[in-house]
């Protein structure tokens, strides 16, 4: 009987070995495998420091762009309208089934002309 106790023992303290070797070799894969994602998360905030002062160039940039749109499209009609080989062309181009009214002009007030 003491020695089927010994080798249970033993077996256990084996099993447990065996499984604290298996786990250690996982969590030193994890290990690498953090230690890549952080050196890849380094160089993304490396290059996203270069990138930031660009997009709001950009983003300055678009705004000035929106901001003239308006005036953009008012000498495109102008320029389309000098330029236009039928002269008697309305200066909108009108589709076949007339102008479209809406509804919600009258709620807020405007008058299209």
């Amino acid at each position: 009987m003491i020695v089927l106790t010994v080798v249970v023992i033993v077996l256990l303290i084996a099993g447990l070995a065996f499984y604290l070797y298996w786990v250690g070799t996982l969590l030193t894969g994890i290990a690498t495998n953090l230690e890549v994602a952080d050196e890849a998360v380094a160089q993304v905030n490396r290059d996203a420091a270069l990138i930031g002062p660009g997009v709001e160039h950009v983003n300055r940039s678009g705004g000035t762009v929106a901001g003239a749109l308006p005036l953009l499209y008012g000498f495109a009609e102008k320029i389309v309208g000098k330029v236009s080989p039928n002269p008697t062309r309305p200066e909108v181009a009108v589709p076949a089934s007339g102008r479209r009214r809406s509804r919600l002009f009258d709620g807020v007030g405007y008058a299209p002309r």
